[in-house]
């Protein structure tokens, strides 16, 4: 993926395990395998039924674990998280899973996503005594719960999420229960699984296939599942649940060997390319995608129109995500470290060039200039999503309309831009066709905010861009 270059990135994976007798080596596996969610921190905390103990530190997650790291992590259970930075900023204050003792009990949070009224509560909490230890929206959770007159621990979380609103899937872990919840919308993904006795929950299922877990099913909106020694149990937070899951999930962020909410991702990215194929055709010699994410989109695009599928761009994996920093100059020079073109396929050939998205538009920008300087006669791009036009407010690093280049500029204005001989965005219908969601649900079921602007929760004027105020009226 070239998140670090497009400007879109997700915030963050989370994996939890619940009785295993190697459970912070369970969680290291599985959170190696959703690093694609966040590359800036890795944390695990684990519990030993008398004590919470923590190591997070900065990176990927083999930087952040050391030789002997785990060995000093002993418990039966244990909850993880890699972290990409949208709500609160980077450091190792900000790392997950976050921490908290108190006299009673020890806590540690993770979290998926973004609370849109976070700086609301906190302004609230702190107006009541509450002093934060870090900036990270997640924070507010753990005051939330510890202010509660509630005595279960179920009904003291379900007291703390009636304040919040926004994306979430919070693994919260005390030292004899692990507790799961999923805001009412169920934007971000969280599924559970087993292992034998072994409860485990991820942001994807691929996080399962390493371990060795079978998959039970994926949390509902508005849900709350308690986990500890005497079993799983489920209880509904919010009976007002609207599924709206984001689209993104299928188009980018999530690997292809996952399965979200029931449909497998690299199934839905192939219909995608069929869809596109359907909606916008093009003569051409070759057919080739961005990779990683844009391949199988790729090969559904080759399929539909009998243009033959080939590898006109390689990816180089040897380049650090970390290593890339988001400024204009770099992202350019980071495209050309990221990827080449290979001329043997691409030499006197009209090449149709898929990807998953367009941001900012400098990547598709090199990739097109990177084509025919290899020979290509014509490029024609096809995106695979609509034009993202609209900031997202639920954890993906768009925070601004002037990022976006589909804000300002007609779909004939960035085929100049970027120097395509054509340019094709998937229609909204097209791509809740190519992701076969349950069609009964308002929208499919998914989140469409970042291309219609119609947001599945209320968006609070402090975490708008001042960009966009403005532009707002």
């Amino acid at each position: 993926m070239l998140g670090e270059i497009k400007g879109l990135n997700e915030e963050c994976g989370v994996f939890a395990v619940w009785n295993h007798e190697e459970a912070a080596q369970l969680t290291y596996y599985g959170l190696h395998s959703l690093q694609h969610r966040g590359q800036e921190g890795a944390g695990i905390v684990v519990s030993d039924g008398g004590k919470l103990s923590s190591h997070k530190g900065l990176g990927l997650i083999t930087e952040a674990f050391k030789e002997g790291d785990l060995e000093q992590l002993q418990g039966s259970s244990a909850v993880g998280h890699v972290r990409y930075a949208t709500a609160g900023g980077g450091g190792l204050v900000n790392c997950q899973p976050l921490l908290f003792q108190s006299q009673t009990t020890g806590l540690a949070i993770a979290h998926n996503g973004n609370l849109v009224n976070a700086n609301h509560v906190k302004e609230e909490l702190e107006r009541k005594g509450s002093i934060f230890q870090s900036t990270s929206d997640t924070e507010v959770l753990a005051h939330l719960i510890k202010r509660s007159d509630e005595t279960r621990f179920e009904d003291q979380l379900k007291d703390a999420l009636s304040y919040i609103e926004g994306a979430y899937a919070f693994a919260v872990m005390t030292e004899d229960k692990l507790l799961c919840a999923m805001d009412p919308n169920g934007l971000r993904p969280l599924t559970i699984g087993k292992i034998g006795d072994t409860y485990v929950v991820a942001s994807e299922t691929c996080a399962f296939d390493v371990i060795g877990a079978e998959y039970v099913r994926d949390m509902q909106p508005g849900e709350i599942v308690s986990i500890d020694d005497s079993g799983m149990r489920s209880e509904l937070f919010s009976t007002s649940t609207s599924r709206a899951i984001c689209s993104l999930e299928y188009v980018y962020f999530a690997r292809p060997d996952s399965n979200v909410d029931n449909i497998n991702v690299h199934t839905a990215r192939k219909n995608l390319g069929k869809e596109m194929a359907k909606e916008a055709p093009v003569e051409a010699d070759v057919v080739t995608g961005v990779p990683d994410s844009s391949i199988s989109a790729a090969i559904g695009f080759a399929e539909a129109t009998g243009t033959p599928y080939e590898l006109g761009l390689i990816k180089n994996r040897y380049v650090g995500r970390t290593f890339i920093q988001p400024s204009q100059a770099l992202r350019e020079q980071g495209v050309k470290m990221k990827l080449s073109a290979v001329r043997g396929v691409v030499e006197g050939k009209r090449v149709v060039m898929v990807d998953d998205s367009i941001v900012r538009g400098t990547t598709s920008k090199r990739i097109v200039r990177m084509l025919k300087e290899a020979g290509a006669t014509e490029v024609h791009v096809r995106i695979t999503s609509p034009p993202i036009t609209h900031p997202c407010f639920y954890g993906i690093d768009t925070s601004t309309k002037a990022e976006l280049i589909a804000s300002n500029y007609t779909v004939d204005e960035m085929r100049d831009l970027m120097g395509a001989d054509s340019l094709s965005f998937i229609s909204i219908e097209g791509l809740q066709n190519g992701i076969g969601r349950d069609k009964s649900e308002p929208n499919c079921g998914q989140c469409l905010a970042c291309f219609t602007g119609k947001y599945p929760t209320e968006i609070y004027d402090d975490t708008l861009h001042p960009h966009d105020k403005i532009m707002n009226g």
